[in-house]
């Protein structure tokens, strides 16, 4: 360490050009050297010593202090490729190229002040009114951080010198109004945030905390970090900002935060210097077992990677500058002495010290990874520099600064590696990254393992290859970390966000009934279609059973079977009547009368048949009106007995012949027109709006009933309502005639059936409203059934009981006979 302090206290070469006068002390190179063309280079050898400041004093001049090794090495690799340059005949032949290396202390103004010397050919101070001939640099390399190449690009802008950096990513310096000379070697950060945000979204992080260096670095770079994040639906917890020179009071306050933060997972956009800043804190307050992600800037750094750091660092993953191999490199490195000489002191070394014991950043050749970017920024500026002489003649060697600077942007070769460089119209390169794992070796030290690549410039879906077998997780663990605010909503749920927290923040609610989710954390639930159904887990449509009444349920062939024997029993009472046809009870009743009623009860029974099965057109039209039409002749036919009784009691009055008002040509006009009114309703409802197959949707959620639909409601219950009115004024009529002082008085038996009757559709109503699916047709053709049942029995069965039981009573002196009533 002190031997390369030594080389740096020490002026290698004097460099002899025109130069421009600057006011204040006098700036110098730290390595120079001649040559037909010169090359500027900006480096941060020394950090910046932080002083506290008062508004009473002047402040004090900037003061160095510290050495930074790395920084050293990139000196030295872009000395090595300038004098590997000058060794070839292929690249410049006939032009030598020479050096002036300057340190920008980590100071802004420093960098600027060295970028203004390189312009100026600056070595000595010379009076304010010498004038400025040409710029003695045509080409500057560095700096090694973005706010500094931002002031250094702003300040030579003007002078069309270029600027290429070896390692400042800041998105902003690929504007090329603002920054028209800049360019780099080195990905922009808009490659690497967005990066970022796909690594983060690839193992399932949505709940991440934010650290970043507070300058035009870690800003821009974080602001477009988490504008990517938010489109890959991921949230930040905190952002918070550090930088080396800042008070350790914010250092305890950025650690308390994460701390108390509730993610797993950090992202960290800083420089190693401030890392290393806030690694010591971290390290005090045993703040250990979280998962770092970071970038370019301290991922790969390998003065942060200390067995100290691991210990809060471990398993850290980020995106590296893809390494390299320099031929030559470690010797030239390793053979590096200091001037025997050194102005006003005493001198430190002999210049005979070997180096090839020493282990640091310096000697470091296995992580040549922004190294690497050094010696392409040279190898580029030489290209360009290689075709302009191609295009001058012979006789021509002053060079064009603007050139170069037009020519830098064409520039297009391979180095040994085999790795391309050009830029694009932006000034950068293309975007390739590697993706690094901390892993810790058994000797103590840290080794960076490549588990993974990305390629901006590959197709989408190719950009990013990753090994997860290989990763070390924080806390030397082989499964990914969990970093989620709310736990991922299964399928059959939705998220439904928390009032007042990111989007990340959600509780999972269940999809409704009829809606499905069938994907993890979905914001809506899917509406089935009205044919199907979810299933249990509420993540499928499933088809929706359909339901009617089946002939092959029990139900269906109960009520077949009932409706079946209901019509075996009206046959056969036909068949009894039609047997004693000639006999005083059939007669006494009106036999024609009686056979219409059981014709009309027969098909009654028959089109309860037609409400089972599946619904069609045809079995829609016919249930409704085959039924309205049946009972509608049904209950003519009892009206007109009901009648008959009446005038036939009327009838044995003295000089009474009301029985030549109703006589059987009437009897069959009264229920032909009965019944045409009901024929002419049901026409009407064909025309009109007739039944039809319906798919009863909105009953139930999870089936679809197969129903008819009555089509006309109107014309519907006018057919219900005509068969109601039309059985009121029977019911009404043989009540009247209930107490007549017949002997076989058929009233009571019809006002009996008819009570029945109409209790039974009175009962109807609400069950029929009430009944579910096919339970409704249950109903229906129960009630058809009873009603049917109530007239056949209370109607029939006396008088076939007298026909076949008590054949004795079957006289018409027995039925002529008067009983005595009740006064």
């Amino acid at each position: 360490m002190l031997f390369l302090a030594a080389v740096l206290t020490v002026t290698l070469t004097r460099v002899e050009g025109p130069v421009c006068k600057l006011r204040g002390r006098r700036e110098y190179p730290l390595f120079a050297k001649d040559g037909d063309i010169i090359l500027g280079g900006i480096f941060l050898f020394h950090g910046l010593m932080a002083e506290k400041q008062s508004f009473q004093t002047m402040p004090n001049p900037a003061q160095c202090k510290g050495l930074n090794l790395k920084e050293f090495q990139y000196a030295q690799t872009m000395v090595f490729a300038i004098e590997e340059i000058n060794n070839r005949t292929d690249i410049l032949p006939n032009v030598a190229l020479g050096y002036k290396l300057f340190d920008g202390c980590g100071s802004i103004h420093m960098v600027i002040k060295a970028a203004m010397a390189l312009m100026n050919g600056q070595d000595e101070e010379v009076s304010l009114d010498t004038s400025c001939t040409k710029p003695s640099t045509v080409a500057i390399i560095g700096v090694s951080e973005s706010p500094q190449s931002i002031g250094v690009a702003t300040t030579i802008r003007s002078f069309n010198i270029p600027l290429v950096s070896h390692f400042a990513t800041c998105a902003c310096l690929s504007n090329k109004k603002e920054f028209p000379t800049f360019s780099r070697t080195i990905p922009s950060d808009y490659y690497q945030s967005r990066a970022l945000a796909q690594l983060v979204k690839h193992f399932g992080w949505t709940w991440v905390g934010a650290i970043r260096s507070d300058n035009d670095y870690g800003n821009f770079g974080m602001a477009t970090f988490v504008q990517a994040a938010e489109q890959e639906g991921i949230c930040i917890e905190y952002s918070e900002t550090i930088y080396r020179t800042n008070p350790r009071e914010n250092f305890l306050r950025v650690v308390d935060i994460i701390k108390a933060s509730t993610s797993k997972v950090i992202v960290a956009f800083a420089y190693f210097m401030d890392m290393e800043m806030l690694t010591k804190e971290l390290l005090i307050q045993r703040v250990a077992g979280l998962q770092w992600i970071g970038t370019e800037a301290w991922i790969s750094a390998s003065t942060l990677a200390t067995s100290e750091s691991y210990q809060i660092l471990g398993g850290a993953v980020g995106f590296a500058i893809s390494n390299a191999v320099i031929p030559g490199l470690r010797e030239f490195l390793l053979n590096v002495r200091p001037s025997a000489n050194k102005p006003g002191g005493t001198n430190l070394c002999t210049g005979s010290e070997q180096l090839e014991n020493v282990n640091n950043d310096y000697t470091d050749v296995l992580e040549l990874r922004i190294t690497n970017n050094v010696y392409k920024a040279v190898y580029s500026v030489a290209h360009s520099i290689q075709n302009i002489i191609k295009c001058q003649s012979a006789q021509e060697r002053i060079l064009n600064i603007t050139c170069v600077l037009q020519h830098l942007k064409t520039v297009n070769f391979t180095t040994k590696n085999g790795e391309k460089v050009y830029f694009d119209e932006n000034g950068d390169p293309s975007a390739r990254y590697e993706l690094i794992n901390w892993h810790h070796n058994g000797d103590g030290t840290i080794k960076f393992v490549t588990v993974g690549f990305y390629d901006a410039s590959l197709p989408q879906e190719q950009q990013f290859v990753m090994n997860n077998n290989s990763i070390v997780w924080a806390g030397n663990k082989t499964k990914v970390p969990k970093s989620v605010c709310s736990e991922s909503c299964p399928v059959g749920t939705r998220k439904a966000a928390q009032k007042g927290r990111p989007i990340c923040c959600f509780d999972c609610i269940p999809c409704a009934e009829g809606e499905i989710s069938n994907v993890t954390d979905s914001f809506d639930c899917i509406v089935c279609p009205l044919t199907y159904k979810t299933n249990e887990l509420r993540d499928q449509c499933i088809l929706k059973e359909t339901e009617f009444l089946l002939f092959s349920e029990l139900m269906g062939s109960l009520l077949v079977a009932f409706s079946l024997l209901g019509t075996c029993i009206t046959v056969a009472i036909a068949i009894t009547f039609f047997y004693f046809r000639d006999t005083p009870i059939v007669k006494a009743n009106n036999s024609e009368l009686s056979f219409l009623l059981l014709f009309s009860l027969t098909l009654c029974f028959l089109c309860s048949l037609t409400f089972i099965g599946q619904p069609s057109e045809l079995s829609c039209m016919l249930r409704h009106t085959a039924f309205g039409i049946a009972f509608v002749l049904c209950i003519s036919c009892v009206l007109g007995k009901t009648i008959v009784v009446l005038m036939a009691f009327k009838a044995t009055f003295p000089g009474t012949n009301v029985m030549k008002w109703f006589g059987p040509s009437q009897q069959r006009l009264s229920v032909c027109s009965f019944t045409l009114i009901q024929v002419l309703i049901c026409s009407l409802w064909l025309i009109i709006s007739p039944p039809f197959p319906n798919k009863n949707m909105k009953s139930y959620k999870d089936k679809i009933i197969l129903e008819c639909h009555v089509g006309s409601a109107l014309a519907f219950y006018s057919v219900l309502g005509y068969i109601g009115f039309l059985s009121f004024i029977c019911f009404i009529l043989a009540f009247l005639a209930r107490k007549l002082p017949d002997k076989f008085n058929e009233a009571k038996y019809i006002t009996f059936s008819m009570l029945i009757f109409c209790a039974v559709w009175i009962t109807f109503i609400p069950a029929y409203i009430s009944s579910p699916g096919k339970y409704t047709v249950a109903v229906e053709i129960f009630a058809i059934l009873a009603s049917s049942f109530s007239l056949l029995f209370c109607i029939f069965i006396p008088k076939c009981y007298i026909l076949l039981l008590k054949p004795e009573k079957n006289t018409k002196r027995h039925l002529m006979g008067k009983v005595r009533t009740n006064q």
